[in-house]
């Protein structure tokens, strides 16, 4: 998923440098939403992966 942020990303750059704007912003607006996505679904990851790790017996 990052991975697709970053592409649209680069899509809005080149699009705004060519000077389509319309375009890079919708570009800019979907990297966003997918970078949130992701960050939202790291921190779930982690959370969950530290809850289901084993504790060491005593």
């Amino acid at each position: 998923m990052l991975y697709w942020a970053a592409v649209f990303f680069v899509i809005a750059v080149i699009a705004a440098v060519l000077g389509f704007g319309g375009i890079a912003a919708a570009s800019a607006g979907i990297a966003k939403i997918l970078f949130f996505v992701f960050l939202v679904l790291f921190i779930v990851s982690l959370i969950f992966g530290v809850a289901r790790r084993p504790r060491p017996p005593r």
